[in-house]
């Protein structure tokens, strides 16, 4: 169901204590929209810009109980979901979100870090294409992720395979000095946008592209425009990111300028 414009989006994601990623960048990103993030947090992560060590999921019951106390007393139009850390979790959540009938649903799979660590599971992957897909209104894999997700297809095989109504592709090179990222709509190639490939590596860029593209949903806008002014945005944050620890760099999110 389609709702009305909010000023809020509700977040599921894991805390990263380096603050570069997961739902701190989901809060800091969501308010250089204006918008007001509702976070519940699915994880307590160990990690830094070097590596993760560790991942321990919060309790599906409190995760539960956290939704449904927002859901009786803030409006919000948009759900955004990042690191889920178990099997019942995605059901879990999977559930919450078809009670309440949202439509817009961004789905960032963090199957894997930027340090090239495992963070899912096959049965977790396969539970999220069953359950959590087929209810997003977006996905957003890398290539990477989308190889994990829809091994051994082509790439617009994988995206059909994925049951999703709109997947963009992200971080694809697409010749030496670019990078490219593709959005698809039920496995139709709609848009391809293409950026200069930057130096550096970053930590927490997948998750200010996504929620930077459900603040732009909340807001009204179509999937394609919030995808093209979402990495736009993106990238402006990385041409200026900040080197805080030894290896990955920190997006610097900045306010956004609506055009």
């Amino acid at each position: 169901m389609d709702r009305p414009k909010a000023d809020s989006v509700l977040l599921f994601s894991g805390l990263d204590p380096s603050g570069a990623a997961g739902i701190s960048a989901d809060i800091e990103t969501l308010k250089q929209f204006g918008l007001v993030a509702l976070p519940i947090v699915t994880s307590l992560t160990a990690q830094n810009t070097q590596r993760v060590d560790s991942i321990d999921a919060i309790k599906d019951s409190l995760l539960v109980k956290q939704f449904n106390l927002i859901v009786e007393d803030i409006s919000f139009n948009t759900v955004k979901i990042g690191l889920l850390a178990s099997v019942s979790q995605i059901k879990t959540i999977a559930r919450l979100i078809n009670e309440q009938n949202i439509s817009n649903v961004v789905v960032d799979p963090i199957l894997i870090s930027g340090t090239q660590e495992n963070l899912s599971s096959d049965k977790m992957i396969e539970v999220m294409k069953n359950y959590l897909f087929p209810i997003s209104k977006l996905i957003t894999p890398n290539l990477q992720e989308l190889s994990l997700l829809a091994p051994g297809l082509s790439e617009q095989e994988a995206v059909k395979s994925l049951n999703c109504s709109w997947v963009l592709v992200t971080t694809s090179d697409s010749s030496k000095n670019d990078i490219e990222h593709r959005l698809y709509k039920k496995s139709e190639l709609i848009r391809s946008f293409r950026y200069k490939k930057l130096p550096n590596k970053f930590h927490g860029s997948g998750c200010t592209l996504s929620s930077a593209i459900s603040a732009l949903l909340a807001k009204g806008i179509g999937v394609e425009d919030a995808c093209n002014q979402g990495l736009s945005y993106t990238y402006q944050c990385l041409l200026t990111a900040k080197k805080l620890g030894k290896m990955q760099y920190h997006p610097n999110r900045i306010p956004y300028k609506s055009k």
